[in-house]
């Protein structure tokens, strides 16, 4: 069967934009993004459908494109936002973030492909959103059915998204805080349904992971900081005393209490390492050895030959040196970042494939590994240059930002490889239409971030841009790279006591394992819930309770058509979210299409529960009306 037809390249590359987008949305909007296999496997067969003929690895081929796209996205903002934060950049410069994150994706399927047997094949590792991908292909003949659930849900997400940013109907969040005694208590929700969607797909365990940290954070850490530390600092004290409750406890999270997430991140993407090391040295000698003795092979089992990947990575690293040379403007400095982003970049795309093949891609470490790299990056950026040289958290960042594109597409690529496995496709194929995924989505993505720039604005919110996408990954490699190597002062108390309450964690989840628990506990899901306002982690919570009970109801897995419909929320609401900005930027008016009236929050959570119900029907029951 043919695979790399005209019809699915262009669809794929067209996917894979799209998919970026949207991505980049929820992204900077959540601080979590999900896989996009399965959404675009869906979307590949409806559009492919409209031709005489196709074919199930017609399909495969243009989900590998579109779910690289949105995996790139992934990677790029969650780094690159941090040079805005840092004055290094006014705007998203065009030729950087293009040549930044092209390196990175390339190099992020690159160093996978030598690592592809040995996980795939000879390890035979889950890779559940490969598994699930290739179950939604070989279902083909279902597509009819499967769309209008996609379909629903993104015309769902888009509606909402209208109502509350752009006709301004209702509040985007719900909340309540009150001072108790010297203390602060804060309970609140966002009523975004693409954060429901979110936690429907990651599962009840991890949207409870993520729910647990926010807790902690919030309702543990914060009163007992207010009641207890705040004091210590009377100029910080007496700026919180004259604010409201609401704004003391963002005002408390935001300078302290988050950089316990900082700590446990730090120490979760040390234990990746750490853990996977074994397995990880066991796969890059199959891999490597394999490459290099193999001369004949079966068409479903050839990868690209090992001459060009190690060419394109000197390529790669070549331009990055270029990069690297403008920011630092030392020839020797340059080349010990080129090594160190090589490097790490290798080591990380492996770590990110593999955990992606226990965990899926949805639960990857891709976070928790950058932050490592960021740290370790501004230790070494320390030792050579010292603080004198104001770019070098900039140059920081650089390096972080191509280890996580390489990270993100090196889970996503073992993903639609496993796919492909299953449904026969030809691996080398696939890896082509990776690279054209990537670069599809590269040369779009720096537009899109700065309409949403002028349009919400990105980082922390300000007095200007109070709903601004707050970027929180972005904003954490920012505090470490200046924490480190510029003039701010980073709470190393907090990071400290985090790193420790990860620790913590990860016995936890060692004792869970042990005794085969169902339920386990990843420590950079916890690590993201403490980082995290809780109001997001909320909504994340609920999609995953309604994940579980649709579970429950069915004695088993839930129908594939929740799955659907929480993509289509995702999707939706994110691309909508892109519209406005485009509408705001155009205009020049910051609420272009505010109504003059507004229903404060209940209209929003009134929405929000009907939208809950939807989705319980469309897991427990396959349809979303409700019917059997």
């Amino acid at each position: 069967m043919p695979q790399l037809t005209v019809k699915a390249i262009v669809t794929g590359v067209l996917l894979s934009i799209i998919l970026s987008w949207a991505n980049a949305y929820i992204g900077l909007f959540a601080g979590l993004t999900v896989s996009a296999s399965i959404p675009a496997a869906v979307l590949s067969m409806a559009v492919l459908s409209l031709f005489k003929r196709s074919n199930i690895l017609e399909h495969n081929i243009v989900q590998t494109a579109a779910s690289a796209g949105e995996s790139l996205a992934a990677g790029v903002i969650f780094t690159l936002p941090a040079l805005l934060i840092l004055n290094y950049w006014d705007v998203f410069d065009y030729w950087w973030v293009s040549v930044i994150a092209g390196v990175g994706g390339l190099l992020g399927v690159m160093y996978t492909i030598p690592l592809r047997h040995s996980l795939i094949v000879s390890e035979n590792l889950a890779f559940p959103e490969g598994q699930a991908t290739a179950q939604v292909l070989k279902a083909g003949q279902e597509r009819g059915g499967e769309v209008r659930f996609l379909a629903l849900g993104a015309g769902l997400g888009a509606l909402l998204k209208l109502s509350e940013t752009g006709l301004k109907l209702w509040d985007g969040i719900a909340q309540a805080a009150a001072r108790v005694g010297d203390s602060i208590a804060y309970a609140g929700s966002n009523l975004s349904p693409a954060l429901v969607g979110v936690g429907y797909i990651v599962g009840i365990n991890i949207a409870s992971l993520v729910l647990l940290g926010g807790l902690f954070s919030w309702n543990v850490a914060l009163p007992v900081f207010g009641a207890f530390y705040l004091e210590n600092n009377p100029e910080f004290a007496a700026a919180v005393a004259g604010m409201s409750a609401a704004d003391a406890a963002f005002a408390i999270w935001s300078t302290q209490i988050r950089y316990l997430g900082v700590g446990a991140m730090i120490t979760g993407g040390l234990w990746a390492i750490v853990s996977l090391r074994g397995s990880l040295v066991e796969a890059f000698r199959r891999g490597f050895g394999k490459s290099a003795a193999t001369t004949a092979m079966a068409e479903t089992d050839r990868d690209t030959p090992m001459r060009i990947v190690l060419s394109g990575v000197a390529v790669m690293a070549v331009f990055m040196w270029f990069i690297y040379y403008n920011v630092v403007d030392s020839a020797g400095i340059s080349l010990a970042m080129t090594l160190l982003m090589v490097t790490t970049g290798f080591l990380f795309s492996a770590v990110a494939a593999y955990m992606a093949g226990l965990v899926g891609s949805s639960n990857n470490p891709v976070s928790g590994v950058t932050i490592a790299t960021i740290l370790f990056s501004s230790l070494l950026m320390l030792w050579l240059v010292g603080r004198e040289d104001a770019n070098a958290p900039a140059a920081v960042i650089m390096i972080g930002a191509v280890v996580c594109c390489a990270a993100a597409i090196g889970g996503d690529n073992m993903q639609d490889l496993k796919a492909g496995r299953i449904v026969g496709s030809t691996p080398y194929k696939q890896q082509v239409m990776q690279v054209v995924g990537v670069v599809s989505a590269t040369f779009l993505l720096a537009p899109i971030l700065n309409v949403l720039l002028t349009a919400y604005g990105i980082g922390p919110a300000t007095s200007e841009q109070p709903d601004s996408l707050q970027a929180p990954q972005a904003t954490l490699m920012a505090s470490v790279a200046a924490g480190v190597l510029g003039d701010a002062e980073l709470p190393w108390n907090m990071i400290a006591t985090g790193a420790a309450v990860g620790v913590l964690i990860i016995v936890c989840d060692e004792v869970l394992k042990a005794r085969k628990a169902g339920f386990r506990m990843p420590v950079l899901a916890v690590a993201v819930g403490i980082y995290l306002p809780v109001e997001l982690a909320v909504p994340i919570f609920l999609g995953g309770l309604l994940s579980y009970l649709a579970k429950r109801a069915r004695g088993g897995e839930a129908a594939r058509s929740g799955s659907l419909l929480a993509a289509g929320l995702i999707t939706g609401e994110a691309l909508l979210g892109i519209f406005i900005a485009v509408v705001i930027v155009a205009t020049g008016d910051k609420a272009p299409l505010a109504l003059p009236f507004s229903a404060g929050s209940w209209l929003g959570m009134l929405a929000l529960a009907a939208v809950a119900v939807l989705l319980y029907r469309a897991g427990a029951r396959g349809n979303a009306a409700g019917s059997s």
